[in-house]
């Protein structure tokens, strides 16, 4: 009953909220004469933070509506190349007049940026993406929130995952791929090259995995210790619910956003309650910028979307549990999953030194288990002072992190050469 009673307050406290948006503007409208009555600042912040607190954040938008590349403005179209149940495939596609930027922009490595499946929106990687339209085509996973997919779509689970990388990675074919991960897909991601790999296909010229739980044996996090303390059926009765009838997904059995957003606040309260009190502060001095920067933030840290419960239980035993990926013991529909079969595709490992999520070693661990690709071509960044978001957002990402990972796609966006058995010698024969 905890979705439904969830909804249930949502619902009343959605009217309140919308008055207090209303007493805000009232307050604090510079045309308003009640903005000069004494104590409306201070009446007005307090309206706004009540209203942000009881809102309901809906997906954010990309905003990506143009780009410079080669000192010239690029138009950036969002468009959905492949949709799935539970996946849509986006193409951020760039377009120019002039003849060498569109030279430029047909010759540039195209990238997949497999974002997580964890709670967000894809649109936490709009910073990620936006770097990456400077130098390259740009493809992403927009997970769908599991509250809005009907339950006769069936059931999805981590091997779906890995079965919906594969068919994108052929649907943009391999020629002058990179596929990025971002923390959660770096495990399917791995599965999902690995296999193709063992079966003889062609693979991406190289993955560039970032912050991700390959080993989570190695410096295990807060996280990883809540996954190994309860058992599977804990998590089952606990944190799996039932989508009300009110939303599409009614029916669906799902880890909801909302007890996740909580999982979030709880590993630092303090934190965000500092937050918002210097949030209706900031608001009472009149400070915009700050202002805008937490509105920024906090519209798209509250936005959260509702996981299937198959995926998330999935997750939590193999990747936190029975560590199946780095034991060597993981079969997804039947085949086993060995990334030492991976020849072709170059690897990059990226994790933040001060990460409370996936903690070191723990994405470092890929290159022990992709053995069968030349040290020359595997690296490794450690990025100093740098937590989760860090590695993939923000200015270290744009300053320290994107321009490593650019010239990495860069040097491996040319498929390397293949040594030819030297032909012994021709044996004379007697005369």
């Amino acid at each position: 009953m905890l979705y439904q009673l969830h909804e249930i307050n949502r619902a009343l406290l959605e009217p309140w909220s919308y008055w207090a948006e209303a007493v805000s503007q009232m307050y604090s409208a510079p045309g308003s004469w009640l903005s000069q009555v004494p104590g409306s600042q201070e009446l007005a912040a307090g309206a706004e933070l009540f209203h942000r607190l009881g809102k309901d954040y809906e997906k954010p938008q990309f905003g990506i509506h143009s780009i410079e590349v080669k000192g010239a403005e690029c138009a950036v179209l969002e468009k959905v190349a492949l949709e799935k149940p539970f996946c849509r495939l986006l193409r951020f596609k760039r377009f120019s007049d002039d003849a060498n930027v569109v030279e430029h922009l047909h010759d540039s490595p195209t990238v997949l940026v497999v974002a997580p499946l964890s709670g967000h929106h894809s649109t936490l990687l709009r910073d990620t993406v936006k770097s990456l339209l400077h130098d390259h085509k740009v493809y992403l996973t927009d997970w769908t929130d599991a509250r809005v997919v009907p339950k006769d779509a069936g059931a999805f689970t981590l091997d779906d995952y890995v079965a919906y990388l594969q068919e994108f990675i052929r649907f943009i074919g391999t020629e002058h791929l990179h596929v990025i991960s971002v923390c959660q897909p770096t495990v399917p991601a791995l599965a999902a090259v690995s296999l193709m790999a063992a079966r003889g296909e062609a693979t991406p010229r190289s993955m560039v995995m970032m912050g991700g739980p390959i080993d989570t044996r190695q410096s295990p996090t807060a996280v990883n210790s809540l996954a190994t303390r309860n058992s599977l059926e804990w998590f089952e009765q606990n944190v799996i619910q039932v989508v009300p009838g009110n939303l599409a997904g009614a029916g669906r059995r799902v880890y909801p956003g909302f007890l996740q957003y909580l999982g979030f606040i709880a590993m630092n309260p303090e934190r965000h309650a500092m937050s918002h009190w210097d949030f209706y502060r900031d608001l009472v001095k009149g400070d915009q910028d700050t202002t805008a920067a937490h509105r920024r933030f906090y519209d798209e840290y509250n936005a959260v979307l509702d996981m299937p419960a198959e995926y998330y239980l999935d997750c939590i035993r193999v990747v936190f549990q029975e560590h199946l990926l780095p034991r060597g013991l993981w079969d997804v529909r039947g085949e086993r999953v060995d990334p030492s079969k991976i020849r072709d595709t170059a690897i990059m490992t990226i994790e933040g030194e001060l990460d409370d999520i996936s903690g070191e070693g723990q994405t470092r661990a890929a290159h022990k288990l992709c053995s069968g690709v030349p040290q020359a071509r595997q690296t490794h960044l450690t990025v100093e002072g740098a937590g989760h978001y860090g590695i993939f957002s923000g200015k270290r990402w744009r300053t320290q992190v994107y321009p490593q990972v650019r010239d990495f796609i860069a040097a491996n966006d040319v498929a390397p050469a293949k040594k030819t058995a030297r032909k012994p010698a021709a044996r004379r024969q007697a005369k």
